[in-house]
């Protein structure tokens, strides 16, 4: 096969990954970059914000690369998508980017092209009046709210996810558009407690949580299901085989030991979770993942539970829009939530915000001595290590 490549002038073999073509794989991202970032790359010095949702980078050859941050959603129709690269194609040459939390950034290579971009992007509005591609998300304002699958494509939610972030983001808007705060906040939802949103390390957090255990349907279990995957499946060991009066093999679930994580009816369709009035929203806040000021830290339970209100989720609206109004007006510059409520106290937090304090507010997770002081900014000394080995009985 290489001889007949070879006399064809297809194969070199002295050079045989010259003109290789491959179909495993994506594509080099290189060739998606715009022009300006193709000259200048690895090159940049520096970059700073012009305004809410510009920003710029300058190279070593004093050639910048203007960017437009729009906030986007998860969940896009082809013809937003559609309408996306038509705006490519009419300012940027083509090229677009999204980033991580499901924001557009438009990029150009020269500031007189900047207003006209911003000027089409904002005239570009829904129906019912509101904008298709919002500009903003950058500095010391909230960022765009990456959330999770919610009712569209998971099966084990709690909560309808991009109708919850809907809601809170035209709370939040202002803060959105402008960089008013002391810092940036991060806001992102999951919608169960599997977290496949991450929402364990955000400044805000909110969080679909079931309050009660699987319904078992005992009449067809063992017909549809595999029992011992349905077993092995739960964290905490809450699932056990177990037989019904009539003899047909199931399962049993002690209450006490299920933390409502929906793993049993990943595996098993006969063991359902969602449940309209134990279900809702947990709010927590604190996390980030910056090592600046203070090392990073997991969000904290401040509001155990809010109701599921569709389609506007009020409660929990108010609640999120009440925190950040307390701390932009509390805190210093540059400090972030948690490093704001660290420093007035977690008691003044929940004075301040007016928020009531419980019992399901204690942190009380029964391994975290394994994250106690643990980052860049502690010196890990000998006899540090040995006090808390003899503390948390690590061996």
């Amino acid at each position: 096969m290489s001889m007949s490549l070879e006399k064809l002038g297809l194969y070199n073999p002295d050079k045989p990954m010259e003109n290789r073509i491959t179909d495993i794989g994506p594509r080099h991202f290189y060739q998606y970059f715009p022009e300006v970032i193709k000259r200048n790359y690895g090159k940049w010095l520096y970059h700073e914000i012009i305004k809410p949702g510009v920003h710029v980078h300058v190279s070593e050859s004093g050639e910048k690369c203007f960017t437009v941050r729009v906030g986007g959603s998860r969940f896009m129709s082809v013809e937003h998508v559609r309408e996306i690269c038509d705006i490519a194609d009419k300012h940027c040459d083509g090229k677009v980017r999204f980033t991580t939390r499901n924001n557009i950034e438009f990029m150009v290579d020269d500031a007189a092209k900047v207003d006209a971009l911003v000027t089409d992007l904002e005239s570009r509005k829904h129906p019912g009046g509101s904008f298709k591609f919002p500009v903003g998300g950058t500095g010391f304002g909230v960022t765009n709210i990456v959330h999770t699958q919610g009712f569209i494509h998971c099966h084990t939610p709690a909560t309808d996810a991009s109708g919850m972030v809907k809601a809170v983001m035209d709370y939040l808007f202002d803060y959105f558009k402008t960089m008013t705060l002391p810092a940036k906040v991060r806001v992102s939802m999951a919608c169960c407690l599997n977290m496949c949103g991450a929402v364990h390390c955000s400044d805000i957090a909110l969080l679909g949580y079931h309050r009660k255990p699987p319904v078992i349907d005992h009449e067809v279990l063992q017909n549809l299901c595999e029992i011992p995957l349905a077993i092995s499946a739960c964290p905490t060991g809450a699932v056990s085989p177990a037989k019904t009066e009539s003899g047909k093999k199931t399962v049993k679930i002690k209450n006490e030991k299920c933390m409502f994580c929906g793993n049993c009816y990943t595996m098993c369709q006969c063991l359902p979770l969602a449940d309209a009035e134990g279900d809702g929203v947990t709010i927590l806040v604190g996390g980030k993942i910056s090592n600046r000021i203070s090392e990073p830290k997991f969000s904290k339970v401040v509001i155990p539970f809010l109701p599921n209100e569709f389609p506007r989720f009020e409660q929990t609206c108010q609640a999120v829009a009440k925190i950040i109004e307390v701390y932009a007006k509390d805190a210093n510059m540059y400090e972030r939530l948690g490093d704001w409520a660290e420093r007035i106290g977690w008691e003044k937090f929940f004075e301040k915000t007016g928020i009531e304090f419980s019992e399901k507010c204690i942190d009380d997770y029964r391994l975290s001595y394994d994250t106690f002081r643990t980052s860049t900014q502690f010196k890990f000394t000998e006899p540090a290590w040995e006090a808390s080995r003899q503390a948390g009985g690590i061996e």
